[in-house]
């Protein structure tokens, strides 16, 4: 396995801990607010390190995905590789992150307790999609400006 790929996993998996464990444990904390609340500081290093490696692979990944309607055989073919491999991780992380920012948010918003804000945050970083759903229900109180549009669309 290439450097890089190495480089960016454990760069990555390192860097959301601090992150997940300030959502988890310290959800009012005004350091989690800082660090959390700037999508700066907690997203953007993410997307970084899966452009670092999507780089080397896009056109892998564009005539992959976009030539044709996308299959199971296609999708296996296009992760036989470690690097894609890596690279759907990186994908995990990033948008696990993402949502459970999204879902902290939410919780902060809605005032709720760490007993219930932290158990929802462990489904979005355990299992994104579930997490990110049990955050909306466990919220559904909420009225923010993501959520809810404020004019018609279009």
């Amino acid at each position: 396995m290439d450097n890089i790929v190495l480089i960016t996993f454990w760069f990555s998996s390192i860097f959301i801990m601090p992150m997940w464990i300030m959502m988890w444990f310290f959800p009012q904390h005004a350091v989690t607010k800082k660090i959390v609340g700037d999508l700066r500081i907690c997203v953007i290093p993410l997307i970084a390190s899966y452009a670092v490696l999507l780089g080397p692979n896009l056109i892998d990944v564009i005539m992959a995905l976009a030539t044709q309607m996308p299959t199971p055989e296609i999708v296996l073919e296009l992760f036989s590789s470690d690097e894609m491999i890596m690279l759907a991780w990186l994908h995990f992380l990033v948008m696990d992150t993402f949502a459970g920012r999204y879902v902290w948010m939410r919780m902060i918003a809605a005032e709720r307790p760490i007993q219930i804000s932290m158990p929802v945050l462990l489904f979005c970083m355990m299992a994104g999609p579930i997490g990110l759903l049990i955050g909306i229900l466990a919220t559904s109180d909420v009225k923010d400006d993501i959520s809810v549009p404020s004019r018609a669309l279009e």
